[in-house]
């Protein structure tokens, strides 16, 4: 059987709330996580809310990384999101729940577009 991505959900649990805070380092870290994982950054999009908490998304090539948090519970959500056989979503989530000084992470894999034929690329022609 043959997915098309690998999706890993991670949830970070007992990061320090000025980490959760700080729009600038989770840009970078997130940007950091996706290089890490070999992946080729193609943009980035974060938002800061008022009180606290910060929105993003690094999108690459082989698909996104994605993160909300609340620092008020120092707790995030992350996506990682891969397709190919090139960039493993698990080198990333590793190398954020060391960059935000998570405590615990708890996470689970999920394969999308999963066939149980071959995969055949067709072009958008085809359809």
């Amino acid at each position: 059987m043959s997915a098309l991505g690998r999706h890993v959900l991670a949830e970070f649990y007992g990061c320090p709330a000025e980490i959760l805070s700080d729009l600038e380092l989770i840009k970078e870290q997130m940007a950091a996580a996706a290089l890490e994982a070999g992946a080729e950054i193609r943009e980035t999009v974060f938002h800061q809310f008022c009180p606290q908490g910060v929105s993003g998304v690094v999108v690459i090539s082989e698909s996104h990384l994605a993160i909300h948090t609340w620092p008020e519970f120092g707790y995030a959500a992350v996506d990682v999101f891969t397709c190919g056989e090139t960039v493993n979503p698990w080198v990333s989530c590793n190398y954020l729940k060391q960059a935000f000084s998570a405590q615990n992470m708890s996470a689970r894999e999920i394969k999308r577009g999963f066939f149980d034929v071959p995969l055949e690329h067709k072009s958008a022609a085809n359809y």
